[in-house]
């Protein structure tokens, strides 16, 4: 048996229902994904041997490998994770550029599509429903329903979705919705094409916005509160 199929797990493997095989699930994702963002992969280690060595650190049992052999394993590991975090970098800048790309294409060949209008900064809206309310400043609280979207469609965050409109502060959230809810009467309802500066720029968001994404909403302002 290799490395890595020490450490693959059935599709249907399951958590028992006692709190402590739940307390085990969690403190177990919890370090798999944090090892995960470290650089780590399932290939690097065995899951036999991690668990003996988390088995020892809890029991307080004398450690199965000396000081010096310890050291010498650190060591290594962190030559790994430095190569793997150069990886890494060198992905995610490869990924920025490809976006950036992408988006100011896409922009442009949305910028021709009917209705679509033009605020500073690159930021594109639509009009879908204009409302006849008020329009909030920086500084005001607003409830509002939304959709957001990746240009390819995809969707990675909605309060449509979840059933419950989403509440804060107009200057506290990424410059191109603080732009376009600036301009907005309560019970309007916009599309909004915002650039990658106007969003999340090249450091993206928790994953599921890469760098320098263009981000696409449906914007429905319900009321300043």
């Amino acid at each position: 048996m290799t490395k890595a199929q020490d450490n693959e797990q059935p599709a249907d493997a399951t958590v028992g229902d006692a709190p402590a095989d739940k307390v085990g699930y969690f403190l177990g994702l919890s370090m798999g994904q944090q090892m995960v963002q470290q650089g780590l992969r399932a290939e690097d280690f065995t899951a036999e041997s991690f668990t003996v060595g988390v088995s020892d650190a809890l029991a307080s049992r004398d450690m199965k490998l000396t000081r010096e052999e310890l050291v010498a394993v650190q060591t290594t590991l962190q030559k790994l994770l430095n190569t793997r975090h150069q990886e890494m970098a060198a992905e995610i800048k490869k990924q920025a550029l490809e976006n950036k790309a992408k988006g100011v294409a896409w922009l442009k060949e949305n910028a021709q599509k009917e209705g679509v209008k033009q605020l500073e900064g690159g930021l594109q809206y639509k009009v879908i429903k204009e409302g006849d309310g008020g329009t909030p400043t920086q500084s005001d609280t607003v409830r509002v329903h939304y959709t957001g979207k990746l240009i390819n469609g995809e969707v990675f965050d909605s309060s449509v979705q979840r059933g419950e409109p989403a509440e804060f502060t107009v200057g506290g959230v990424i410059k191109g919705w603080t732009m376009a809810l600036q301009k907005m009467k309560v019970g309007s309802k916009w599309m909004l094409y915002i650039p990658s500066d106007l969003a999340y720029g090249e450091r993206g968001s928790a994953g599921a916005i890469g760098p320098n994404e263009v981000l696409v909403f449906e914007v429905e302002l319900l009321d300043i509160l």
